[in-house]
């Protein structure tokens, strides 16, 4: 067997095509273009390639991207500061702050400062706990555009057995969320986890979002399984998962690459929460 490809550019594309129809409606009705507001704090060459991406997307479909380009000594206090203006300024939808921050800045005092109705990263505490009451809000972007992945690639989540090689509070836990929410079976394996492989093995879908490069082994998938590579991590000069690519491929039934599978879903389904929160008032 060789996996079909998910292509998750192909995939973000569409969705942006349709966010644009339905932004060009709004103008010509009368409701302003919706507004990102982007905080990047120091010269991070990764988070620098991030913002320029979440630029072009929103060039790309008609919203006003606002970018707030920061030296890496901005104080909390100053960002902070930032963070109230922009919360209170009626003609900002939505907030971001690219992560990392420097290590001298609260990240987690600075994301519950964003107020949860502009929180489009969906990051904040609320926003994370509606997901796990099954009410969700604004829906983390990178697992909630999984979840719109397979839907476009009609790959049946409901009654699966899925496991989540990952638990951080971005990714790897509302992964877990999302796929309760649509109805599988979810095991979450994590730095304590043991037998890890034979959790893997015996999974419908598996989703790595771990940041250890090719941890998963190919000879740990299911045949048939669906196999959702979150990771992206340099090596050399090549990116590559946290899946062993070249030896899942041959088992799985379908499979994202690294790159080109999730990251495009990731700033597509950006785009679709800061009109959300647009819709919110307007």
């Amino acid at each position: 067997m060789t996996a079909q490809l998910i292509n998750g550019k192909d995939i973000a594309n569409n969705l942006l095509e349709e966010l644009k129809e339905e932004i060009t409606k709004r103008l010509q009705a009368g409701i302003r273009h919706p507004a990102l507001a982007v905080i990047l704090i120091g010269d991070d060459p990764a988070s620098t390639v991030y913002v320029n991406n979440k630029r072009k997307a929103c060039e790309k479909i008609g919203i006003k991207s606002l970018f707030y380009d920061l030296p890496a000594s901005t104080s909390q206090a100053e960002l902070e500061s930032l963070i109230s203006d922009l919360n209170n300024d009626e003609n900002v939808d939505g907030i971001l702050v690219q992560s990392p921050l420097p290590d001298l800045l609260d990240e987690d005092r600075i994301l519950e400062l964003i107020s949860p109705n502009k929180d489009v990263d969906g990051f904040h505490p609320i926003n994370l706990g509606l997901l796990a009451m099954r009410q969700p809000k604004f829906r983390s972007c990178t697992p909630y555009g999984v979840i719109k992945m397979l839907k476009a690639m009609n790959i049946e989540v409901s009654g699966k057995d899925a496991v989540v090689v990952g638990a951080s509070n971005h990714v790897g836990r509302p992964m877990a969320f999302e796929l309760l929410l649509a109805g599988a079976t979810v095991t979450q394996c994590h730095s304590k986890t043991q037998n890890i492989q034979d959790k893997v093995n015996n999974a419908d879908i598996v989703v790595a979002a771990v940041g250890r490069p090719e941890m998963v082994k190919g000879s740990w998938i299911k045949k048939g399984a669906v196999v959702i590579d979150i990771g992206i991590n340099r090596v050399g000069d090549k990116l590559i998962g946290d899946v062993e690519f070249t030896e899942a491929v041959k088992v799985a039934s379908y499979i994202t690459p690294v790159p080109g599978g999730v990251g495009p879903m990731t700033v597509a389904t950006l785009m679709s929460n800061t009109l959300d929160a647009q819709k919110l008032y307007l």
